[in-house]
């Protein structure tokens, strides 16, 4: 590809819209398959109780707290620097996605937090999926961006699963503030899953909505 079509891209010319909009298809459809889970968790109630099923919470809970952590320590090294430079430092040093790594890691603690080990697999192999399809298409749009020294970096760097040995890091690192507060209150939403849940067995045990089936 020639220099000046890769500027085309880089400068917000007419090929990057349907590259920001397939991505955006995306991110509504798998908000809408988010919800439409939901609302079948509504029906169902996990199998275990009493100290396993606390067990199954705190575990939870703790993976969803690494998930806000590490997607706002993800964000802190790409937030400023989006297709405008190839971030390979940090977290990015280890796998090429890891802003989707450590959602996966919230949608297994959401699960967990339900109190269903099946719960918790189903939404971190869909999640997973999901994520990795995404990450595929944009690293399409990254190779034409930055070429050369992306294809270096996708050769070394896992698509999302990641290879600690590689890390590296930088003692200067510049951050956007909005992203960091945009990726926050992101994390807050993972992080209201723990009273809802707690809301919706509460519901459930005062018999208020019917029970169609007990999941582990």
């Amino acid at each position: 590809m020639q220099r000046g079509q890769v500027l085309l891209l880089s400068c917000g010319g007419h090929n990057v819209r349907p590259v920001a909009l397939n991505q955006r298809l995306r991110i509504h459809l798998v908000q809408l398959a988010a919800v439409i889970f939901a609302l079948l968790l509504l029906l169902v109630r996990p199998y275990w109780s009493g100290e396993i099923h606390e067990f199954l919470e705190s575990a939870g809970f703790c993976l969803v707290l690494v998930c806000v952590a590490g997607r706002m320590w993800s964000i802190l090294y790409i937030g400023s620097r989006k297709n405008r430079a190839l971030t390979t430092l940090g977290p990015y040093s280890m796998t090429r996605n890891p802003l989707y790594l450590f959602s996966t890691i919230g949608a297994v603690g959401v699960g967990l937090i339900f109190g269903s080990i099946l719960i918790a697999l189903m939404l971190g192999l869909f999640s997973y999926l999901a994520f990795t399809m995404t990450a595929t298409k944009e690293a399409d749009h990254l190779k034409t961006l930055f070429g050369p020294e992306f294809d270096a970096y996708a050769a070394r760097t896992p698509l999302f699963w990641p290879k600690f040995s590689l890390y590296r890091d930088s003692a200067d690192v510049a951050f956007s503030p909005h992203a960091l507060k945009r990726t926050f209150l992101d994390g807050l939403l993972f992080l209201a899953i723990f009273p809802l849940m707690e809301g919706l067995e509460y519901v459930q045990s005062q018999g208020f909505l019917p029970v169609l089936a007990r999941l582990y």
